[in-house]
């Protein structure tokens, strides 16, 4: 079962005009689909960023390829997995999009020390009890010397995104090289 176009279209028609009223040229248009490009935080910026957002969610075995064309939407996928609908990628799609937003978070600098903001996959989190089950917080952490804590979390940061994700190592690196070349 395919969703129809003339159906889809309709829906997407009758979306109303994004905020100031530009029209629904201004807002993105995005297809929820295993088949899109995997979505990234640079896309999720993107989209926070903008004045709005149209998300369509397939069901079945997906959307009429010609509507998906002539409404020119962005296939956009959440990973390398298939769900039953779009619906649970577009409820993540837009809790990355709102906690980007001013105010959401309260602390700005929460959303800037993440995950991908800077290539690399975060550093460990620790908490009190200094010491659970008889593993300690690493003692760099209760040193109180900011220096010296930045330099352990992005230390651990490369570790583990070497170990985890070698295409976002391998990126990271390249580019660090490149930083080191230019700026000699």
């Amino acid at each position: 079962m395919v969703l129809k176009p003339d159906v889809v279209a309709r829906a997407l028609d009758s979306v109303p005009s994004g905020p100031g009223g530009e029209g629904q040229a201004g807002l993105a248009k995005v297809c929820l689909t295993p088949r899109g490009l995997p979505i990234s935080q640079k896309d999720i910026k993107r989209f926070a960023e903008g004045p709005g957002i149209v998300l369509l969610c397939g069901r079945f075995e997906g959307i009429d390829q010609r509507v998906i064309e002539k409404r020119g939407l962005e296939e956009i996928s959440l990973g390398d997995i298939v769900l039953s609908s779009g619906e649970p990628a577009a409820l993540a799609l837009i809790d990355a999009c709102v906690r980007l937003l001013p105010g959401v978070m309260g602390n700005r600098e929460g959303v800037v020390n993440e995950s991908f903001e800077e290539g690399l996959l975060e550093h460990p989190q620790f908490t009190r009890p200094r010491i659970w089950e008889g593993h300690e917080v690493p003692e760099v952490l209760l040193s109180g010397n900011h220096k010296s804590i930045e330099s352990w979390r992005q230390h651990e940061a490369e570790i583990v995104t070497r170990e985890r994700r070698p295409d976002m190592w391998e990126s990271f690196a390249s580019m660090g090289l490149k930083r080191k070349v230019t700026s000699n």
